[in-house]
């Protein structure tokens, strides 16, 4: 039987197009067969590079009896939980609701209207470790559905009820910074690991968002452990498994508490949060070494992104998969006898690399080898009688040759499909990253991305849309914006602003958070939903909440409100900003580490939010204060480079010039700025005392 997904654009359901399920996209069509044959709705929620996913494909979806089962008893739905976030965020709440739990795959049945009533993630074709067996559940869904109906309709009709009238946040009266000195104390007392870095236990997330906060509270406070502990984290992560030591670019997550072994699969997200992380730390670190392992991990992220990520077009890609000729991780990792026959075979000593790199005859990992490093690379080098750079150098033609062997292996399947929020955040990323290193082409590559994106994620009719794939040698734009697409682009676009001073890149993203504010805001409890007025396919509007995985769009939005009321001087930005600050602080104090990003903003509203306009020809004199403004972390401060030609086209800009002939420096604070300054001395001073 010919399923309905061959013609979707998501290279997820595109891998379920043959199976024997007779899958539906998610759409009106299949709640009015399920209306229609009075039968419940299965959907399976996954993504592309998720290993259990495949999992589970392989086991049940392409197996002809569990397929008959499902066929027979439901209309069977597939989604893409990138493609459409709100559909993931409405039914993984009833999972967690109903289970305890929650992850993916994700399984959950709905009434022919729409309302969960059964749920769970993954389940084995056989039964396991005390698990049911797929063919078992859908045997006792049936048998629920068939002989105790009015069961499954008030289970349905109460875990509809408990999550639509569910107020996950109860706004704080004031925005009090004391909630942020709270929330560290949690995240340092009783989330970081401080033995094998990052915070919690096994499996470990990167966790940029609460390493970024950290880094930015340190800046403002001087808070030394939150330094210790980010720095931390970013140097046991990049020294790991879950780092590609050899492309670059890190793994979704750690399976261990030591970062050694992860699921392979890389997420552009992940990538694009790290980025900056690395090079903030870098700003920041204590000493010239660490500096310089944390900058190089960025440069490495940011090569990874702009090589195996980045398209011809100069967008990226969403995710590489974990499996590879269908067993997870084989692209990536080593037995040992063939990485030694490599290292020979190019003339490197294999009893120093394989020690560096931490292999063994017989494996760290299920008999191969992971790459990682056990030891620092300093003290390693030095121990053998080599400066760094001459085993950086040495490393870098070992690298390379390892590289050209294990790019004639069969590559993991590539999610080729532009999202424009995950976009806008590489965009983003590559632009902080590029002006803390002083890495112009990196700004550069973040201006083409978002050129791209403003020209191919938007319809005919001007709406900017969640994302897009190659179909037949044409990229199709689909499905409508979700309120992070809006709040990321803009942000991504105000940070070029910053970088280049053109005037176009205000105008966008001021459009698209008038949109999103117009759209999205909540004008009975405040902040922001996830969908925009009118979308109504789920029993209930899904608030954009929680720094997870990627940021709530809520928390991105606060940011471009605080940074717009800087350059707009329209005060009206600053009072969203604070609203949705007050929206989320409590719940953030509580759960700090799935609020990262808000975090960060109460920083900057705690340091105050200043603006630095700098205006004057390019050159040495402009290029000198540029560098002062941006060579480290400062919360809430907002740097607008620009010559006098683009200087009228932001507000913040209009009649600022040149001071006796050489560019000048102007730092704002609530709408009033100093006197402008000509020389990187004097504006250290302005910024470090204001």
């Amino acid at each position: 039987m010919a399923n309905r997904l061959a013609d979707e654009t998501s290279p997820y359901l595109k891998q379920h197009q043959d199976n024997p399920v007779d899958w539906y996209p998610w759409g009106a069509e299949a709640f009015a067969a399920a209306r229609e044959r009075d039968v419940p709705i299965f959907v399976s929620v996954g993504y592309s590079a998720c290993h259990w996913c495949h999992v589970m494909a392989h086991e049940s979806f392409e197996d002809e009896q569990v397929a008959a089962q499902l066929n027979e008893a439901f209309v069977n739905v597939k989604v893409d939980r990138e493609e459409r976030p709100d559909v993931d965020a409405v039914h993984m709440a009833a999972t967690q609701a109903l289970t305890g739990h929650g992850g993916w795959p994700m399984s959950v049945w709905l009434t022919p209207d729409g309302r969960p009533f059964h749920a769970g993630t993954y389940f084995p074709r056989e039964p396991r470790h005390g698990m049911p067996s797929f063919p078992q559940v859908i045997e006792a869904v049936v048998d629920a559905w068939t002989t105790q109906r009015e069961k499954v309709t008030e289970s349905a009709d109460t875990i509809t009820a408990r999550l639509a009238n569910h107020r996950e946040l109860e706004p704080a009266d004031t925005i009090d910074v004391a909630v942020a000195d709270e929330a560290a104390e949690v995240v340092l007392t009783r989330a970081w690991d401080r033995r094998l870095g990052g915070f919690g236990r096994a499996p470990k997330f990167p966790q940029a968002m609460t390493i970024s906060w950290l880094l930015h509270r340190h800046a403002r406070t001087g808070d030394v452990p939150a330094l210790e502990a980010a720095t931390q984290a970013l140097i046991a992560m990049a020294r790991g498994g879950i780092h590609d030591q050899l492309a670059g670019g890190f793994a979704r997550y750690a399976t261990d508490a030591a970062w050694l072994v992860p699921h392979f699969e890389k997420m552009l997200y992940d990538n694009a949060l790290l980025l900056p992380a690395y090079a903030e730390a870098a700003t920041l670190a204590r000493d010239e070494r660490t500096a310089a392992e944390l900058a190089r991990v960025a440069r490495a992220t940011a090569h990874y992104l702009l090589t195996d990520l980045r398209t011809d077009d100069g967008v990226f890609v969403a995710a590489t998969d974990a499996d590879s000729e269908g067993v997870e991780g084989r692209y990536f990792v080593w037995p040992y006898d063939e990485l030694v026959a490599v290292l020979e075979a190019n003339g490197h000593d294999p009893d120093l690399w394989t020690a560096f790199l931490g292999a063994r005859p017989a494996g760290n990992w299920e008999g191969t080898n992971i790459l990682h490093e056990p030891v620092d690379r300093a003290t390693f080098a030095a121990e053998r009688g080599l400066t760094p750079e001459e085993f950086d150098g040495a490393y870098d033609v070992v690298r390379a040759d390892l590289l050209a062997h294990r790019a004639t292996r069969v590559p993991p399947g590539v999610d080729d499909k532009v999202l424009t929020s995950w976009n806008a955040l590489a965009a983003l990323g590559l632009v902080r990253a590029g002006r803390l290193l002083d890495e112009p082409t990196w700004v550069e590559a973040a201006a083409t991305c978002l050129d791209r994106l403003h020209e191919v994620q938007v319809d005919d009719e001007g709406a900017l849309r969640h994302t897009s794939s190659v179909v037949d040698g044409q990229r199709r734009a689909t499905i409508p914006a979700f309120l992070e697409d809006l709040a990321t682009l803009a942000l991504a676009d105000l940070a070029v602003l910053g970088a280049t001073g053109e005037g176009r890149w205000y105008d966008r993203a001021l459009a698209l958070a008038e949109d999103a504010d117009a759209r999205f805001h909540d004008r009975v409890e405040g902040g922001w939903f996830q969908t925009p007025d009118g979308a109504d396919d789920l029993y209930t509007r899904p608030k954009d909440t929680w720094d997870n995985a990627t940021p709530a769009g809520s928390s991105v939005l606060i940011e471009v409100a605080l940074q717009l009321a800087g350059l707009s001087g329209d005060l009206v930005w600053r009072d969203r900003a604070e609203e949705g600050v007050r929206a989320f602080l409590l719940a953030a104090g509580r759960m700090p580490t799935g609020y990262g990003w808000l975090l960060r903003q109460v920083e900057a509203l705690a340091a105050g939010p200043r603006e630095v306009a700098i205006v004057g020809p390019p050159g040495p004199a402009r290029d000198a204060l540029v560098r002062e403004a941006t060579r480290t972390v400062r919360p809430g401060v907002v740097v607008v480079v620009a010559d006098e030609e683009h200087a009228g086209t932001v507000p913040l800009l209009a009649h600022r010039g040149e001071v006796d002939g050489a560019p000048a420096a102007y730092v704002c604070r609530d709408l009033t700025c100093d006197r402008p300054v000509t020389t990187p001395e004097d504006l250290a001073v302005l910024l470090e005392g204001s």
